[in-house]
């Protein structure tokens, strides 16, 4: 009789926690994990088995987290993020190093200059010959699966990350929009993710910050 061979399919090396600690932040009080590269996951409760678990992904954006930019809102979904999870009493916030949508720090300046000259996020970053949203969120399924959750409600407007995660097998259950107000500065960033990027966000965002740049 004969016996087919036995397809091995190559093992996903497990994702390794390198440092775990509490920490007190303003939003209240988190469980800080720390993965390879420095991914973070800021964790409230047992998340283990918890099926709906209230979860953000979030990219690293040092200009407006550290340095305070206002051109977009990413550090307002940030803290709406921690605040929420927070006050749900379990959920998580993973913050991945990812910055300006994958392409690095000094091609998002390179970008940023473009866009002072009038072009949006989307044509700045394709006139450097660069991809529109270069992300990615393997890391994210492999942090949920150490963490232990079953199923995540994710927090988010972007549509295409709900397919992202779901297409690496993510189980994702539910979505809650995470809008914040605009500023004069940030309204066409927001515009330009509505119209170009299927961003689910209000239409009257840029109305009620006015002109933008």
């Amino acid at each position: 009789m004969h016996v087919p061979p036995r397809v091995i399919r190559p093992q996903r090396a497990r994702m390794e926690c390198l440092a775990r600690a509490s920490l007190p932040t303003r939003h209240g009080d988190f469980e800080t994990y720390v993965f390879q590269d420095e991914h973070v996951a800021l964790v409230v409760g047992d998340l283990r088995g918890r099926e709906d678990v209230l979860v953000r992904v979030h990219s690293e954006c040092m200009t407006g987290e550290v340095f305070g930019s206002l051109k977009c809102d990413c550090k307002d979904q940030l803290d709406s993020a921690m605040a929420a999870v927070s006050h749900a009493g379990a959920g998580a916030v993973l913050y991945l190093r990812q910055e300006g949508r994958g392409i690095g720090l000094a091609n998002k300046i390179r970008a940023y200059a473009l866009q002072s000259r009038g072009h949006d996020t989307v044509d700045a970053n394709r006139l450097l010959g660069l991809p529109d949203d270069a992300r990615r969120y393997d890391v994210a399924r492999d942090m949920l699966e150490h963490l232990g959750v079953a199923s995540i409600r994710l927090m988010t407007n972007n549509l295409a990350k709900v397919r992202a995660l779901d297409l690496l097998g993510v189980p994702v259950t539910g979505r809650v929009p995470i809008v914040v107000p605009p500023n004069q500065h940030s309204a066409s960033y927001l515009e330009a993710k509505r119209l170009r990027m299927a961003h689910d966000l209000p239409a009257i965002l840029r109305a009620a910050a006015g002109d933008a740049e």
